[in-house]
């Protein structure tokens, strides 16, 4: 599980990351803190460095979503993805377990079955979805 203490090692695998630089970069760091302060994170390490992580959101009961699932560049096909899915499986075993995800290739080569589709609805007063 994930503390403030894995905080610097997380943030350093997100900035090798370009495509994630809205939780990393300046205008969305400390909003991504506050989302892994109150998220549920499950981080896979190589010895002391994060090589990735498993960000979910618990919905009473309803479903366990897992929000983000990231492993380093250098280490994907290694099965992490797969070992962190499976630990949110293990560790909420009575729920079902969601997957918010543009990568649907991924999942789909692991078997998990689509369920729906999402759909973005912009906030007032913006223009970029968000």
């Amino acid at each position: 599980m994930y503390s403030e203490a894995d905080e610097n090692g997380l943030f350093d695998m997100l900035r090798k990351e370009p495509e994630w630089e809205e939780y990393w970069g300046p205008s969305g760091i400390g909003r991504y803190k506050r989302a892994l302060n109150d998220s549920i994170v499950f981080v896979a390490c190589d010895g002391n460095e994060i090589c990735g992580y498993a960000r979910c959101r618990d919905d009473d009961g309803f479903g366990v979503y897992i929000m983000d699932l990231l492993v380093t560049e250098t280490k994907r096909g290694k099965g992490i993805g797969s070992a962190l899915m499976q630990k949110v499986r293990a560790e909420y075993p009575n729920d079902t377990v969601y997957v918010m995800s543009g990568i649907d290739g991924y999942y789909e080569k692991l078997g998990y079955r689509r369920e729906g589709t999402i759909f973005e609805v912009t906030a007032p007063g913006r223009t970029d979805g968000r």
